[in-house]
């Protein structure tokens, strides 16, 4: 799921629970956990141009398995062609989103490995360290939900707020402890955080903003703790349906993406530096897409 996915939660309300795609059939759902020579695997992406792909289907190919991409116009689609059968598996999102998905459709969708976590940063143009922000100042956060709940779990890791919850994906500004918090937080239309960074003494912003604060992602005084469990759900996966998660082929192909120089690199490319690679054991992944369904579960 690239960076872009960050702001793309709240387009689940219109997800539709089934898209027909044709001249999709699947080629290898059948494969069990049988030999991965021979194969085809057809694997839905959004961004099929980005350059770690083309190294993934060259990689794949040299252990004999043929994969085949099929590219997505938008985040909507691939986990109803993966519930339906129409691909093997899919590589476009986080933990939080195959949560919301799967609570929305009933579908049993699940992680069979993780690829990256594309940190959310704070700045400022003010101070040049964390530390350096006095008690009482304003720091500003996105207003969108999901990236609200995100922005706000950087500034605990960050030591700028508590959160009763402990922090949850869910988080919001009620969330927030005045009480023992460093800072306050004020919440604003991530696309104009950017112009409002010169007001405030730091802020969360987007990926898709920093550049036009003038910043780069080297600027970032805070971001993401990719060890941190709060940073767990924003790890970006494959996901498979649940009667393939031991598919031996399958895994073989999440270890390839894992380990693989050239994908690694073309990870690191298309994402402008900022991709964070990451062998989160599986049962971590679960685990977290579990507790990520009932936290959703509960805020209802």
């Amino acid at each position: 799921m690239s960076r872009r996915t960050t702001t793309v939660l709240a387009a689940l309300a219109a997800v539709p629970l089934f898209v027909a795609l044709s001249g999709c059939a699947t080629a290898s759902s059948d494969a069990g956990s049988g030999d991965a020579e021979n194969e085809t695997v057809k694997i839905g992406v959004v961004g099929k141009g980005d350059a770690q792909w083309p190294a993934f289907v060259e990689a794949a190919a040299d252990e004999g398995i043929t994969v085949e991409l099929v590219d997505f116009g938008s985040y909507e689609q691939p986990n109803p062609a993966l519930s339906e059968g129409e691909i093997d598996l899919n590589q476009f999102q986080h933990i939080v989103y195959l949560a919301e998905y799967n609570n929305a459709s009933g579908s049993d969708l699940t992680p069979i490995g993780s690829t990256a976590i594309y940190p959310l940063g704070l700045y400022s143009k003010k101070y040049d360290d964390v530390d350096d922000i006095p008690k009482g100042e304003t720091v500003a956060v996105p207003d969108d939900a999901s990236n609200q709940a995100r922005a706000l779990n950087v500034l605990q890791q960050a030591g700028l707020v508590e959160l009763k919850s402990g922090g949850t994906p869910y988080s919001d500004l009620a969330d927030v402890d005045t009480e023992k918090s460093k800072v306050q937080v004020k919440a604003l239309e991530a696309a104009l955080i950017p112009t409002s960074l010169p007001d405030v003494a730091a802020a969360i912003i987007n990926n898709d903003f920093v550049e036009d604060a003038g910043l780069t992602f080297d600027d970032a005084i805070a971001q993401d703790d990719p060890e941190d469990p709060s940073a767990l759900p924003y790890v970006n996966i494959f996901a498979a349906r649940a009667e393939d998660a031991d598919n031996e082929t399958y895994n073989k192909l999440v270890e390839i993406f894992q380990t693989n120089e050239d994908v690694q690199a073309g990870l690191l490319e298309s994402s402008g530096g900022t991709a964070v690679a990451l062998q989160t054991p599986v049962k971590d992944l679960v685990a977290s897409l579990e507790k990520v369904q009932k936290d959703a579960d509960a805020k209802k």
